[in-house]
């Protein structure tokens, strides 16, 4: 398509360097652009976010260029569009921009100023191409594997082997909103894959032969591979405990199909639930299920929901929060699990849950949110395997080349990586996010392709939760935390939680505060992040240039 002129609202490029601006588009309804001045040079970019549909210019420019959103940390070229950070998968486009007769202008497709996105490049004609990647999952880590072999212009083969039957999707909706339709949550269209020479087999890896480079399916199918990326995530754990074996209304969360169980469950009026587990997808799940007017009730170990990561302080006002917004929904906190009573009308279901003490929460059904192990069974059966972590996970490099392997790499929950973020002094760490699996497929696969960037930054690592209100979250605490900074109000709704060991910020948490977590990701990322001192004196993290 021919581009065509297009005029901004807007009498002059008068933007500082660092200052961004979303300006309408004269003529054109419900579209506005993103101008963006790095280094005194100004572009001109889709104005939001591809992955939620966050306004970018309330997110964060740095002066290296790089667009953060100021929901979820995604982060943009400023030139180009490029995704540079995940979540998002598709880049920005971005526009000729000139100035002329007084006016200020873009050149632009009318499907491009439409579409708000530019889709990565990912066509490949693989088909008898000699060098072969399997990817082994599904989920996040596997879809910025494949995308980013492709944009890295790797030309060989890949092929996905996952046990579920669907490709990709959002699995972040799955607790916080409870959607059970594969077509609603699947990051890509069958003919993306189609286009990027992609093929997914719905099989379950059993063993791998890694002298050979031969996997096993449970069909006794073989597959060989050049590069192999195990992305096999987590199982959710389930309790060693009196009357929770078997039974027919204790789910869990990992799947679609947990989705649609739990749904089903929840069938025929408001239902007593009990959510065992207070961290976040226990927290997840019940909030959401309270959103749908069932009677909720939350037990967990901690005196307050999600203390071990954000506090007890925080803890609290989360749970007050959401006691607030919703009567139906309930906690029971330091509480021990005593066992679950079997239904007198159907033994095969449990109609209660007692804690230490003979505390006891009636229930028509239970949801596990207890945590997740690494999914690496496979491998005990496996032939020249490394050794296991404690924890079931797999030693990795920064690369997430898996120690002792050739051509084979971990991402994921099933991966211990160094980590070189505040405090982490290179530690081995496992972080179960979203945006940490994503990116690390991104980074395997560039080293798959011999796309190198000896100067590559670790990301820091991100997350949220939808608790009442968004909750945002950014670094990591491998080695804890000691000291605890509140700027802002808890009560309030809009504060920032500062976590630092000594003196050093280590990660920061917030609500109704953006972008003070996107801010803080490229501070830390850059080695700019103020002392934990400074913040007590009033420093706000929004003034400093990155």
């Amino acid at each position: 398509m021919a581009l065509t002129q297009h005029k901004l609202k807007i009498a002059s490029l008068d933007l500082k360097p660092g200052e961004m601006r979303e300006v309408e588009i004269e003529g054109v309804s419900d579209s506005k652009i993103l101008l963006a001045n790095t280094a005194g040079q100004t572009t001109a970019l889709s104005s939001k976010c591809t992955h939620y549909g966050a306004p970018l210019a309330k997110g964060v420019l740095t002066s290296s260029g790089r667009i953060v959103c100021p929901w979820h940390g995604a982060c943009f070229n400023a030139k180009t569009g490029d995704v540079e950070n995940a979540p998002a998968l598709d880049g920005l486009s971005s526009f000729p921009l000139k100035t002329q007769d007084g006016g200020v202008y873009i050149e632009a497709e009318a499907e491009s100023l439409k579409a708000n996105r530019k889709k990565p490049n990912v066509h490949c004609k693989a088909a008898a191409a000699s060098e072969k990647v399997v990817i082994v999952g599904g989920g996040s880590g596997a879809e910025g594997a494949l995308e980013g072999l492709r944009i890295a212009c790797f030309q060989g083969s890949i092929k996905v082997i996952s046990t579920e039957n669907y490709s990709p999707i959002d699995r972040t909706k799955l607790s916080k909103a409870l959607i059970p339709d594969a077509s609603k949550l699947a990051l890509r269209d069958a003919s993306f894959y189609a286009n990027a020479g992609v093929t997914f087999l719905t099989e379950t890896v059993t063993s791998i032969d890694f002298p050979s480079k031969t996997l096993t399916t449970s069909s006794k199918k073989k597959e060989t591979y050049n590069h192999l990326i195990l992305a096999t995530g987590g199982s959710p754990r389930r309790l060693p405990l009196p009357g929770f074996k078997d039974r027919s209304n204790i789910f869990v969360l990992r799947t679609i199909s947990d989705v649609q169980s739990i749904l089903a469950a929840a069938e025929g009026g408001p239902k007593n639930i009990v959510v065992i587990g207070s961290s976040f997808i226990g927290m997840e799940v019940g909030t959401a299920l309270a959103g749908k007017d069932h009677k909720v009730t939350i037990i967990g170990m901690e005196s307050e929901p999600l203390e071990r990561v954000l506090g007890k302080e925080v803890g609290a006002t989360i749970r007050k929060g959401l006691e607030k917004k919703y009567s139906n929904l309930h906690f029971s906190m330091s509480a021990s699990i005593e066992g679950a009573q079997a239904s007198k009308s159907n033994p095969d279901a449990v109609s209660a849950i007692t804690t230490k003490g003979n505390d006891v929460s009636d229930c028509d059904f239970v949801v596990l949110g207890v945590g997740v192990a690494p999914a690496t069974e496979y491998l005990k059966e496996s032939t020249g395997a490394p050794a296991l972590q404690p924890d079931g996970s797999l030693e990795t490099d920064t690369s997430f080349a898996v120690k002792g392997l050739e051509s084979v790499y971990a991402i994921g929950d099933i991966a211990s990586f160094p980590y070189h973020g505040p405090g982490g002094n290179g530690k081995l760490v496992r972080i179960e996010h979203w945006n940490v699996a994503q990116n690390a497929g991104r980074i395997a696969a560039r080293h798959i392709a011999g796309k190198i960037d000896k100067d590559e930054v670790q990301p820091i690592p991100i997350f949220w939760s939808a608790l009442g209100a968004q909750l945002r979250y950014c670094g990591n605490t491998p080695n804890g935390w000691d000291q605890l900074e509140v700027v802002g109000d808890l009560e309030g709704g809009s504060w920032a939680a500062v976590y630092a060991k000594g003196e050093e910020v280590v990660a920061l948490a917030t609500m109704g505060k953006d972008p003070w977590m996107s801010k803080s990701s490229e501070l830390m990322r850059a080695g700019k992040m103020p002392k934990l001192a400074d913040i007590k004196n009033g420093v706000d993290v929004l003034t400093i240039e990155v």
